[in-house]
This record gives structure tokens, C-alpha cells and sequence, in this order.
């Protein structure tokens, strides 16, 4: 990991800058004096109530929601509320991780509903799924979800529906066009998209690139880029410490 010698000076992360200043990025940039900006390279639209109707996704039929994500989370409560569909307060949670299910604050009681919540990976969720067999689960997702979940779980028999409720749409970037950087983190493959979308002629040259997740690692590759830091890893299981890890060998 440590073959390009090159010092890490500036970096570039596409997603949007924490809401707290006390953050692990902020520590990481305190540390080793960088330069850091965060800038997403996509967003999200949610799809309009008027037309998620037209599909055959009938909210009040389903017992559990899961989720993998905030955006999942923001689209779900916008979209009953759009719909005025009152959520029961018996409604099963099953998120990835802790930290998703703690978001969920911001729209329910937490202490009141029924969470369960995965340490990282998928097998984690499936371990929590077999105590609850008989639920009809749904799964909120983009228009370009790349998410193994539905698949694992229709494979073991259970009931799930994929319900489209936001697209993932490229950011304009063309104010970056000048402006270069040590090393470009990113965590979907519609990042990827949309680093080549707003720069068809983009170069590598001396950048190194970060990345989180095994689609995001795919996409870098296949984009005939070089994959420079990895995330997560047994021994880096988030994206700061995969790119500490990185600067420690090369901001020697």
C-alpha cells in the first residue's frame, strides 16, 4: 500500500461534511496537518408520492423496514407522511448498523419501538433475520441499489420487497474542474459515475484514491483507476482508519 511515496497533504471527501466538528475526519486532518474537504459527488431525489402510487409497494402491509442507510430512513418518513400513512408503534427495525438505527431519533421514540441492529455486514443481518421469520419485510433503496440484502434474504425464504423511494443523481462538480488533491475518497459507485461524468478526461496521475466497500473497489478498477486505500479491512474497518493507515506509511 505504501508504493507511491508521495506525501498525503490534501484530500477530498465525497460526502457531506459532518454535523458535528468533532468527528474522526476532523481528528484525522488535526493530526497529520491536512487539508480537508468534503464535497458529495451525488445526491438524492426522492421519488414523489404521486408516483411511488403508481407502483404496487402498499405501505400498511408490511411488519418490518429495513434499513442500510440515512437516505433510506429521510425517503421512508417523507414518503408517509406524503402518503399520511400513520407508521405503527409496532413496526420492526432492522438496520445495518448501530449508527443508522440511531438516526432513526429523529423520527420515532426510539426507546419505545422495536430495533435490531447488525455490527457491519451482512451476515450480521442474516443472523438477526432467522428470530424473525414470519415478518414482511420492506427495504427502501435508490434507483441504483447495488444492495446484497434482498438477495440473501429471498434466497432464504423469506419476505421482502425492494421499494424505490429516491434516485442517485451525479453533482454538478464543474467548480472542482482546477482544483487538485492528494488523494479523492469514495464510498458508491455513482461517485465513481460521477467523477467521470463531470470530467470525461480525468487522470489519475498522482492521486490517490479511496475507497469504501467492495462495489466501490469494483467500480474504481473497472474505471482502469487505481485503487490506492481500501475500506473496510479487518484491521481497518472505517474509511479514516484505512486512510491513517495509508499516511502513516507514506507522510513519513
Amino acid at each position: 500500500m505504501a508504493e507511491t511515496k508521495l506525501k498525503v497533504k490534501s484530500i477530498l471527501v465525497t460526502q457531506p461534511k459532518p454535523e458535528t466538528e468533532k468527528n474522526p475526519y476532523t481528528e484525522l486532518a488535526k493530526k497529520y496537518s491536512l487539508k480537508l474537504d468534503f464535497r458529495p459527488f451525488i445526491h438524492v431525489e426522492g421519488v414523489p408520492a404521486k408516483e411511488f402510487r403508481k407502483g404496487k409497494i402498499n405501505l400498511p402491509d408490511f411488519t418490518a423496514v429495513i434499513f442500510t442507510s440515512r437516505h433510506g430512513i429521510d425517503q421512508y418518513f417523507r414518503l408517509c407522511e406524503e402518503m399520511r400513512y400513520e407508521v405503527p408503534a409496532e413496526m420492526k427495525y432492522f438496520c445495518n448498523t448501530e449508527s443508522t438505527a440511531l438516526y432513526l431519533q429523529k423520527y420515532i421514540q426510539y426507546r419505545k419501538r422495536k430495533i435490531f441492529f447488525g455490527k457491519q455486514t451482512t451476515a450480521d443481518l442474516m443472523e438477526i433475520f432467522k428470530k424473525h421469520p414470519g415478518e414482511k419485510f420492506l427495504f427502501p433503496c435508490s434507483d441504483v441499489s447495488k444492495e446484497v440484502v434482498p438477495d440473501k434474504m429471498r434466497e432464504a425464504g423469506y419476505n421482502i420487497s425492494e421499494a424505490i423511494m429516491y434516485r442517485t443523481v451525479c453533482s454538478d462538480l464543474s467548480d472542482l474542474a482546477e482544483v487538485k488533491y492528494d488523494m479523492i475518497a469514495f464510498f458508491s459507485p455513482s461517485g465513481i459515475k460521477s467523477l467521470f461524468l463531470n470530467f470525461p478526461d480525468f487522470t489519475q496521475d498522482n492521486t490517490r484514491i479511496a475507497a469504501f466497500g467492495s462495489t466501490t473497489h469494483k467500480a474504481v478498477l473497472d474505471a482502469g483507476l487505481k485503487l490506492d486505500v481500501q475500506a473496510p479491512t479487518p484491521q481497518s474497518p472505517s474509511m479514516t482508519m484505512a486512510i491513517e493507515e495509508y499516511i502513516k506509511a507514506t507522510n513519513k
